[in-house]
C-alpha cells in the first residue's frame, strides 16, 4: 500500500483509547460483507472505526483510509481496493465516503469484483449517504449512529460503569442502587449541557459545537440538495426560528413566509435538518409506517444544541422533552401523545418537574410521570435521569 496512506492509518491509530467504546460497537455485525456506519457529525463514527481496527490488527489484515485524502485526487477507490486485496487485504475502512464523487458506484463496483474482501464505510453526513443507500441497499445495511446516552457519558467523562436498562425494566421502576453513583443529579446536569456529543471533554467545547452546526448547514445539507449560497441562508434562518420557539407545531405557511422559501421546500428542508441530526421532528399515529406520520411538534435534536443555540429558549421544560426524546427515539417509536407529552408502544409518558402531578395521565391506562429533579422514583412516578440508561 502507499507509504503515505500506511503513515496516515498509523498516525490515526496511535492516540486512539480502547477503555471505552460506544454503544454501536457491539450492534454492529463487523463481518457482514459490507455495511455503513451514518450519523450527525461529531458523534464519533471514525473513532469506533479505528478502536475496531486498533483492538484487531495483530489477527486480521485491516486498513484504514479517509475519502478526502489527496491521495485520491489522482486514484480511484477501486484501485485501493485492487492493490489492497492483490496484497492479502481482507477488510477496508473507509471514512468520509461521501466526499468522494461516485462512491455508491466504486462500492458496488468492490463488491462485486472482490468477494473475499470486506468493506466498511462512514459518513459524516447521513444525507449524502442515504442518497446513495437506494443503489446499495441489497448489499450492505446501513447503521445510524447517534451522540452519547446518559449512560455512555458517565462511562466515557467519569469511569462509572452503568449496564442498559430497556424501557420495559425502567417502567417496572425497582429500586437499584448505581455502584459510584449515589447522587446522579449533577451528573445528569452537566451531561444536559455539554454531555452529548464525545468531544465536550476538548476545551472551547460551545465553539467546536458551533462549526459542527455551521458546517452541517452551510456544507452538507445545501450540497446534497444543490442549493446555492443564499439558500443556504435561509436554511440558517431556519434553524434560527427552530431554536428560538421549540417545542413548537410548525404552520408552515407562516414560517415559509418568514424564511421567503415555497411551502414544499420547507417541507423538504425540515427532513434534510432532521437527517442531519439538527432538529427532531416529532409525529403523531396516523400513519402505520414509521416516520411518516403528521410532524406535530419540533424539536432541537439533543439538550447540547438547545443550550448552545436556543439561548434564551432554552427553558428546562424544552430541555427536559428534548432529552426524552433523543434518548428513547433510539430503540424506541416515539410518537406524540393525544393526551399528554408522549406515547410509546402502548405507554403514556408526561414529562415535568418534581411537582409535576397526576392530572394530566389519571384516566389513562399505562401511564407514567417522568420528573427532573428526583434522585428516585416510585410507582408510576420515574426519574428522568433514568431514560438515559436505554442505550
Amino acid at each position: 500500500m502507499d507509504a503515505n496512506l500506511v503513515s496516515y492509518m498509523q498516525n490515526q491509530l496511535q492516540d486512539v483509547p480502547v477503555a471505552f467504546t460506544r454503544y454501536m460497537y457491539n450492534e454492529i455485525d463487523w463481518q457482514v460483507r459490507m455495511f455503513g456506519l451514518v450519523g450527525p457529525r461529531g458523534v464519533g463514527k471514525t473513532v469506533l472505526f479505528l478502536q475496531y481496527i486498533k483492538q484487531h490488527m495483530n489477527e486480521k489484515r485491516l486498513f484504514y483510509v479517509s475519502a478526502d485524502n489527496t491521495w485520491f485526487s489522482t486514484h480511484s477507490l477501486v484501485e485501493l481496493a485492487d492493490q489492497f486485496s492483490r496484497e492479502g487485504g481482507q477488510h477496508l475502512f473507509i471514512d468520509e465516503v461521501h466526499k468522494y464523487v461516485n462512491w455508491s458506484q466504486e462500492l458496488k463496483q468492490i463488491y462485486d469484483t472482490h468477494p473475499d474482501l470486506k468493506i466498511s464505510f462512514t459518513g459524516s453526513s447521513v444525507l449524502d449517504i442515504t442518497r446513495g443507500e437506494a443503489d446499495l441497499s441489497r448489499r450492505a445495511p446501513i447503521y445510524t449512529m447517534q451522540g452519547l446516552s446518559f449512560r455512555e457519558y458517565l462511562a466515557m467523562f467519569h469511569n462509572i460503569s452503568v449496564p442498559v436498562i430497556p424501557l420495559s425494566t425502567i417502567v417496572e421502576n425497582a429500586p437499584f442502587a448505581i455502584e459510584g453513583l449515589p447522587h446522579p443529579l449533577p451528573f445528569f446536569k452537566d451531561y444536559l449541557q455539554k454531555g452529548y456529543y464525545p468531544f465536550a471533554k476538548e476545551p472551547l467545547f460551545e465553539i467546536r459545537l458551533n462549526q459542527v452546526v455551521n458546517l452541517t448547514m452551510e456544507v452538507d445539507i445545501p450540497q446534497y440538495a444543490n442549493m446555492n449560497a443564499s439558500t443556504g441562508r435561509k436554511l440558517k434562518k431556519l434553524l434560527s426560528i427552530v431554536a428560538m420557539s421549540v417545542p413548537f407545531k410548525p404552520v408552515m405557511d407562516k414560517i415559509s413566509k418568514m424564511v421567503n422559501v415555497s411551502r414544499n421546500d420547507l417541507t423538504d428542508y425540515f427532513l434534510y435538518m432532521e437527517h442531519a441530526g439538527m432538529i427532531a421532528l416529532l409525529r403523531d399515529t396516523t400513519n402505520g409506517i414509521m416516520g411518516l406520520g403528521k410532524v406535530e411538534k419540533v424539536y432541537l435534536d439533543n439538550p447540547n444544541l438547545a443550550y448552545v443555540l436556543g439561548e434564551e429558549a432554552s427553558n428546562i421544560g424544552n430541555i427536559r422533552e428534548t432529552f426524552f426524546l433523543n434518548q428513547m427515539r433510539v430503540h424506541n417509536r416515539v410518537l406524540l401523545s393525544k393526551k399528554s407529552d408522549f406515547e410509546i408502544d402502548g405507554l403514556t409518558f408526561e414529562i415535568g418537574g418534581k411537582n409535576k402531578g397526576q392530572k394530566q395521565i389519571e384516566n389513562i391506562a399505562n401511564g407514567f410521570v417522568v420528573k427532573d429533579d428526583i434522585e428516585y422514583g416510585s410507582g408510576n412516578v420515574i426519574p428522568i435521569w433514568m431514560f438515559g440508561l436505554n442505550y
